[in-house]
């Protein structure tokens, strides 16, 4: 193969909202390398996934189909990709950062005797070869990885790092992998799916958020944002002070300790935009921020910005938008 492949993520048929992020980073790095860009779909019965994949600009589609791959194992994943990967033999290895991945893809690459770099948000081209950034200490630092060695070389990308809107159309060919696996060769029994609790939300499936930070002084006010959520039909967030007073469920907070949402717009009301906060929806399309102070670093990521007193911006943009 000599090229990149990406491994996306699906369930049930359906690909995980970042698998298509992941395939978006794969492509910028193969124009950037020169290197053709193959996609793999793990599961059973993954054929009409793996034709919806077709349609992109990719060298070739893998199906990695086996009746033993229907529910998720680390075993049986690593298992199946190592196969792959020695019939391949890829250059870079590309994976979205969802929590399936955290857990089998670290053991893929130990046992290939090479690392896995999580959670990368941007990269550069170094002398033709592929450095990937990532941040430390809670988005304060960011990093710059060289891989060294031969391939194949591993790396998540992290939620709204690269957008799927900018994936590139094509027509590449489906072909079905089988690999030899057995159930003996699987050490884990999957249980039932976890299920959260009727009243979280999954921010990252939003279109639109908006979010309320500690400028909004007391619990009793956060009507006032929740009234401008409902007026654009947007999801209701938080920065992490609102959800540690219990003003709203931590399911909501947004941020390093929370959710990273890349939604279409991301409103800030009252948040003053600490590192933690930002590294959690800077991927958003459209930022916009209100704040009274206009020093305050959510400015510097905000496409749009309001400077003035949330408790008569956000009023007035509810009326209006009622009109």
């Amino acid at each position: 193969m000599s090229g990149i492949l990406v491994v996306l993520e699906q369930r049930d048929g359906k690909l995980h909202k970042m698998a298509l992020e992941a395939l978006a980073a794969g492509q910028q790095f193969g124009l950037e390398l020169g290197l053709p860009v193959f996609a793999a779909v793990l599961g059973a019965g993954v054929g009409a996934v793996a034709e919806s994949l077709a349609g992109y600009q990719l060298a070739k589609v893998h199906a990695v189909d086996h009746a033993l791959l229907r529910e998720y194992t680390p075993d049986g994943f690593t298992i199946a990709l190592r196969q792959l990967l020695a019939a391949h033999s890829p250059s870079y290895v590309v994976f979205p950062h969802t929590y399936q991945v955290r857990d089998f893809a670290p053991k893929l690459a130990t046992s290939l005797g090479r690392v896995l770099v999580s959670d990368v948000v941007s990269h550069r081209i170094d002398n033709g070869s592929l450095i990937a950034v990532r941040q430390l200490f809670q988005g304060k630092i960011n990093a710059d990885v060289r891989f060294e060695g031969a391939g194949p070389n591993f790396l998540s990308v992290q939620a709204g790092a690269w957008r799927a809107d900018s994936l590139q159309a094509g027509a590449a060919a489906v072909e079905v992998f089988t690999p030899e696996l057995s159930e003996a060769q699987i050490r884990t029994k999957p249980l039932e799916l976890f299920r959260e609790s009727a009243r979280a939300v999954d921010l990252t499936a939003a279109d639109i958020i908006v979010s309320v930070g500690r400028g909004i002084r007391e619990e009793e006010n956060i009507a006032i944002v929740q009234g401008l959520a409902d007026a654009l039909g947007a999801e209701l967030a938080a920065s992490r002070p609102i959800c540690d007073n219990g003003w709203l469920p931590m399911e909501r907070q947004v941020g390093s300790s929370g959710q990273t949402v890349a939604p279409k717009m991301y409103l800030a009301v009252g948040i003053s935009g600490a590192i933690q906060h930002l590294v959690g929806m800077k991927g958003a399309k459209t930022i916009v921020a209100i704040n009274k102070d206009p020093e305050a670093p959510i400015f510097e990521v905000a496409d749009y910005g309001i400077v003035g007193d949330l408790f008569q911006v956000v009023p007035a943009l509810i009326d209006e938008l009622k009109k």
